[in-house]
């Protein structure tokens, strides 16, 4: 991985070629990325507001889902896009030898821009209701090195395995979506019947997801006994979807 660092202005050109070629031809271009959690956001507030109440105590609804669904959006369409990376630039992987990961990171890296983007939306959104923010938000960067290096061990499998079959990239809006309502981003974690605890308690994103909502709303830090299970998982993740995308890349030219 360090080896891509030999190639960092490569990297930044498909960061940029990713993004240009994203809102390419679009009236609204790069507002997209604002406007479709905005949208998100808008519709699921409308629904577990009015027609299906969820209780989130002091905390207004609309708040308590923005701090979940802005980090889940950077994880799902970050995978998403990291997964079909390698199959679309085949035509430079059989052409150019470099280190095929550059792709999928590229696609991550540019999704991470989209969630910066829209942290601005999401603090502008605390300052209006007047969510007081703590020192705990100091935590910021550390949770989101955790969920980057979730997000980067993921796409790596997802990406090598979809060169050979390109059913993934065709079933992973389905297994994002399921993950999803497997993690507290439009309820909180109590709802969580006591028997499935065990299972949700699996699920490395509900300890990220979890410490977000304790740095920037209630001002605590992370529950560290599950924070450091996320923190190892996610490590282990990431050395073994290095290991294994490394050990699949040298037929990645033949099969692509």
């Amino acid at each position: 991985m360090l080896k891509i660092f030999k190639y960092k202005e490569l990297l930044i050109e498909l960061v940029k070629r990713e993004i240009k070629a994203r809102y390419k031809q679009s009236i609204l271009g790069y507002a997209w990325v604002l406007l479709v959690p905005l949208l998100n956001l808008t519709v699921m507030s409308i629904v577990f507001s009015y027609f299906i109440r969820i209780p989130t105590g002091d905390t207004p609804y609309v708040i308590f889902l923005f701090t979940g669904l802005v980090p889940w959006m950077f994880t799902a369409n970050a995978i998403a896009f990291a997964t079909s990376s390698l199959v679309d630039n085949s035509s430079l992987i059989t052409k150019i030898k470099l280190p095929t990961e550059i792709f999928p990171l590229a696609s991550i890296l540019s999704k991470m821009v989209d969630f910066l983007l829209t942290l601005i939306i999401f603090f502008l959104f605390i300052f209006i209701y007047r969510i007081p923010l703590q020192l705990t938000i100091l935590f910021l960067p550390l949770v989101f090195l955790i969920q980057f290096i979730l997000v980067v061990g993921i796409s790596l499998v997802l990406s090598a395995i979809n060169v050979y079959y390109r059913d993934v990239q065709n079933m992973i809006g389905v297994f994002i979506t399921l993950w999803m309502y497997l993690t507290p981003v439009i309820y909180p974690q109590e709802l969580i019947p006591q028997t499935f605890i065990p299972i949700f308690n699996l699920n490395p994103m509900m300890p990220i997801i979890n410490a977000y909502r304790n740095i920037i709303l209630y001002g605590v830090t992370p529950s560290w006994q599950s924070f450091i299970y996320s923190v190892v998982l996610s490590i282990i993740i990431f050395i073994l979807g290095y290991s294994f995308f490394k050990r699949r890349s040298r037929y990645f030219a033949d099969v692509i």
